[in-house]
């Protein structure tokens, strides 16, 4: 890895240096504009009712020094962001308007970019991406409509690098907190004969995390090439990576942690990991297995054809196939599974086997490792035709994608061996999903003042599944949904510097793999969205602010409880909504800026049952899991000069629920965290254009705090013969104390 970066050091110096010599200086917003068509299919403009963010590159860079996009994201209003690792990388989840991952629909050059069946976003195989990334937008609410997965809350439409018109290359590293680094190198030859570019990064990301054993090992790539030619654009592109982070995914549970032996205090044994946990016949530790790991590959190849024709018309084509293989191991420690874990099903005794006789002793259960394997394929075809003037513009077209995933597990190696070759799957079945969706935007300009925006959407999608399951059980799923989506809105500009704008907007989303697996007659949900915003704009400041309005119809929420492969289990709630404001600004004063923004929410299930100590009981109206009601960001920025800023960030989340019955064990604390943010850019005269030297101190004040968690009840029926009585219990997602990254990044 080392002597592929060095070669690729020497690749830009080389190829910066002599495109140098002969680069004619051009135009560079023409390529510019041109790679911003292949968003504005799911992007809206700045005066679209639509209430959005957007993020530049440059905004990006001051704190890119290895984490993941995410917590990049951490301090956009309503947003909430958490690291199963506890330090930003491998693992980490977003949450918008309390809404979770799982919901927000997220495109990288408007190619759906989530997983068909788990409907998820997992960041981590998308390692170093940030550094590729041209610009991204989110979106609160349904917004408008987008290609893949159901935006069901938010979505993120990200833009990878533009074509660039003039040569360049750089390397980036950084270090810091729990043995991390980061290495890149990137490079771009300008257009070449004014018409091809060529361009690309190589990275690598290794963390030891926060927690114990919580280790990364991340590797990417990002290649592109362009042809430009007056309103054409053409590009290929190809990125991917391969990660292995050891599981920390199960999370601190102190009754399991007191179970085992270890520490259960939470303040005092905050980075204890239980995953890979090994245990003698008696309970007693013996070690952690040391390949508990998900070890993942994923590779997207796009092809993009944008055609401007005239002033008026435009097109673009979009293509995609992702490959993805992988597993995570783990070793089943029948002990703990058993006694401990409490999950004594057939997943954790023979895998569905006959028991065996040693030495006269009928052997019923075992220790084993096991593998769980994901090799899917997916296909995407995007087209759009965009028609504008000076009062109209339309944007129509289609999306069709094809998912196939095999799922299997295979057992490699057991307590007692018996008759089983390395590799023998002990279950196999796969799933299928074909999406297509169709769509057309309008807005129209009425006059200076008022301006209508409409969108409609059909939507169908088809999903089955066949063989066996992780949990040994005969899964088979043939479901077909066929959704419709409008969605209107009016802009009205009061004056230069103010608007208003009102939206609604509705929103159907299919279940996803887990959700069946938990529930084979779990229903798809329905949101219907309204917004009312006001936007203020001078020379100085820039204010905005909306209210909205989200009512849901059989919203798949959190329960809390987690299912065996750490995921969240949801479940159908009924009628719900989601009432909140959000306010957002930027405030240049002399060399401060300030940027603040805060959301005060109501996030409520309608209706509640819930069967404690064996009665069922109407709680009526509850908190939804995982939503406070406060979340507060700001980033206040000095400028000492042009070149050099301190910037501090600070963020506040309100306590919050971790199930949907509103026990007071479920309850995670509030949090208040600073993070401190230097840049200092050098420009030079020799070998480098300019050296820019980055700082951060994450947690500047040493907050002990959690982010996320988990919470289950079962009924005992065993202590008191006769009587039932509902247990709760928790685990706990620590987040890292004081830590630190430095990093610099070297231009030619």
């Amino acid at each position: 890895m080392k002597n592929i970066f060095l070669f690729l050091t020497l690749l830009v110096l080389s190829v910066s240096a002599n495109a140098q010599q002969n680069q004619v200086q051009r135009d560079s917003t023409k390529t510019e504009k041109l790679d911003e068509v292949l968003v504005k299919a799911v992007r809206v403009d700045a005066d679209s009712p639509i209430t959005h963010s957007n993020v530049s590159k440059e905004e990006l860079a001051k704190r890119n020094l290895g984490q993941d996009v995410p917590t990049l994201l951490n301090f956009l209003p309503s947003i909430v962001t958490t690291s199963d690792a506890g330090a930003g990388i491998g693992y980490t989840g977003i949450r918008i308007r309390g809404i979770s991952g799982g919901s927000t629909n997220v495109t990288i050059n408007g190619i759906p970019y989530n997983d068909a069946e788990s409907l998820g976003t997992f960041w981590v195989n998308l390692q170093d991406f940030s550094s590729s990334i041209e610009n991204l937008q989110v979106q609160r609410g349904v917004g408008t409509s987008t290609n893949g997965a159901g935006a069901f809350g938010a979505s993120v439409n990200i833009l990878t690098d533009a074509a660039s018109e003039q040569s360049s290359g750089e390397t980036s590293h950084s270090f810091g907190s729990f043995n991390t680094r980061r290495h890149n190198v990137k490079f771009s030859t300008g257009l070449l004969n004014d018409h091809f570019e060529l361009a690309g990064r190589l990275s690598q990301i290794k963390s030891d995390g926060y927690l114990d054993r919580a280790t990364s090992d991340l590797k990417s790539y990002f290649l592109q090439g362009s042809y430009i030619n007056n309103g054409t654009l053409i590009k290929a592109i190809a990125f991917g990576g391969h990660e292995i982070t050891y599981q920390s995914w199960y999370g601190f549970n102190p009754v399991d942690v007191a179970a085992v032996g270890a520490d259960p205090n939470i303040d005092s044994n905050r980075t204890y990991n239980i995953s890979g946990i090994q245990l003698d016949d008696d309970g007693n530790f013996t070690g952690f297995y040391e390949n508990q790991v998900d070890n993942y590959k994923q590779d997207h190849f796009q092809l993009h054809w944008n055609q401007r024709w005239n002033n008026n018309w435009s097109t673009n084509l979009g293509l995609n196939y992702t490959y993805g293989r992988g597993f995570f191991e783990e070793y089943v420690d029948n002990y703990y599974y058993s006694n401990v874990f409490f999950a004594p099903d057939a997943s954790f005794d023979f895998l569905g086997k006959e028991p065996i006789v040693v030495n006269g002793e009928t052997i019923t259960s075992q220790d084993y490792v096991r593998r769980r394997w994901l090799d899917n394929d997916f296909y995407v075809l995007n087209a759009s035709v965009n028609y504008k003037n000076n009062e109209f513009s339309l944007i129509s077209g289609l999306s069709y994608s094809s998912y196939h995933g095999d799922h299997f597990g295979e057992l490699i190696w057991e307590q007692y061996a018996q008759n089983n070759n390395f590799g023998d799957r002990y279950y196999d079945g796969d799933g299928d999903k074909y999406d297509f969706s169709s769509f057309a935007k309008m807005t129209y300009r009425l006059n200076d003042k008022l301006s209508l925006y409409g969108d409609l959407q059909y939507r169908g999608v088809h999903y089955d599944t066949s063989g066996i399951n992780s949990d040994l059980d005969v899964f088979e799923i043939d479901k077909s949904y066929n959704f419709f989506n409008p969605k209107l809105g009016v802009t009205y500009n009061l004056n230069k510097s103010n608007s208003l704008y009102a939206s609604f907007a509705r929103a159907n989303r299919e279940p996803s793999r887990g959700d069946f697996e938990n529930n084979p007659d779990i229903k798809p949900e329905e949101l219907n969205d309204f917004e009312l915003g006001w936007r203020y704009q001078n020379n100085k400041a820039s204010i905005n602010a909306n209210i909205y309005y989200m009512a849901y119809n059989e919203q798949l929420v959190a329960t809390g409880a987690l299912d065996n492969s750490g995921a969240q289990i949801r479940a159908n709630t009924g009628e719900s909504y989601r009432l909140g404001l959000e306010v957002e600004a930027n405030v240049a004063l002399n060399n401060f800026v300030l940027q603040p923004n805060f959301t005060i929410s109501s996030n409520k299930n309608n209706e509640t049952f819930f069967k404690r100590d064996g009665i069922l009981q109407n709680l009526g109206k509850t908190n939804i899991a995982f939503s406070p009601e406060l979340v507060v960001g700001n980033t206040l920025t000095y400028n000492f000069a042009s070149n050099f800023q301190v910037a501090l960030l600070s963020k506040f989340v309100g306590e919050q629920f971790m199930g949907n019955i509103d026990a007071d064990f479920s309850k995670l604390d509030s949090y208040f965290v600073n993070d401190l943010n230097i840049v200092y850019e050098i420009k030079t005269k020799a070998i480098f254009k300019s050296i820019t030297l980055t700082g951060l101190i994450n947690n500047i004040f040493n907050e002990k705090y959690i982010s996320n968690g988990f919470f289950f009840t079962f009924d005992d029926d065993f202590s008191n013969p006769g009587t039932v009585t509902t247990i709760e219990g928790a685990g706990f997602y620590p987040q890292a104390t004081t830590n630190f990254l430095i990093g610099a990044t070297l231009k030619f």
